[in-house]
Parts: C-alpha cells; sequence; structure tokens
C-alpha cells in the first residue's frame, strides 16, 4: 500500500490547530477500529458454529472477509479523510482553562 501524503493546511481548516486535528482524528481512529472489531468478531461467531474438529482446516469464508478488511483504508486514514472533508463534528465538553 502506497504512503498518501495528508497536507497540513486542509487538517487545520477543520480544527484550530494541527495538535487539535490530531486529537480529534485519532479518537474518530479508535471508534472505527472499535466499529470492526465488533463487525469482525460477530461475523467471526457465525461462521464458528459451522466449524467442525478439524483445527487446521482455514475457514474459507473467513479468510475472505478478512483480506476485505486488509483493503479497506486504515482507521487512521480513514479518520484524517473525514476529517479534512468535514464529516466529523465535535464539541469541548469543558470550557478552555478549567
Amino acid at each position: 500500500m502506497a504512503l498518501e501524503p495528508i497536507n497540513l493546511d486542509k487538517l487545520t481548516k477543520h480544527a484550530a490547530n494541527i495538535y487539535e486535528a490530531t486529537i480529534v482524528a485519532s479518537k474518530r481512529a479508535r471508534i472505527i477500529n472499535d466499529e470492526r472489531k465488533i463487525e469482525f468478531d460477530t461475523l467471526k461467531k457465525g461462521l464458528e458454529a459451522f466449524d467442525d474438529d478439524f483445527e487446521d482446516r482455514a475457514n474459507p469464508e473467513l479468510l475472505k472477509f478478512s483480506r476485505e478488511m486488509d483493503k479497506r483504508d486504515k482507521p487512521h486514514m480513514q479518520a484524517l479523510k473525514e476529517l479534512i472533508e468535514g464529516k466529523i463534528k465535535y464539541r469541548y465538553t469543558k470550557p478552555l482553562g478549567e
């Protein structure tokens, strides 16, 4: 997978500064990662129900889904793209300085 440079000026258009953009994107990346883990675990549980006594045999459906998951953008890249596109809305829970 090729590296994609991110223009930092695009990030600061949707946040006060680069540090705030980094925090917002990292929190969104954690949420994306958790959602993917839940999705994978749910599918894995459904496929394990059909598992037999042969542990050496790989489950083709699980392998197919795993390959599809690998083709997706990594959570941090997806979060940065969402921030640049203005899809992430955030707010402070406490006023600054407290």
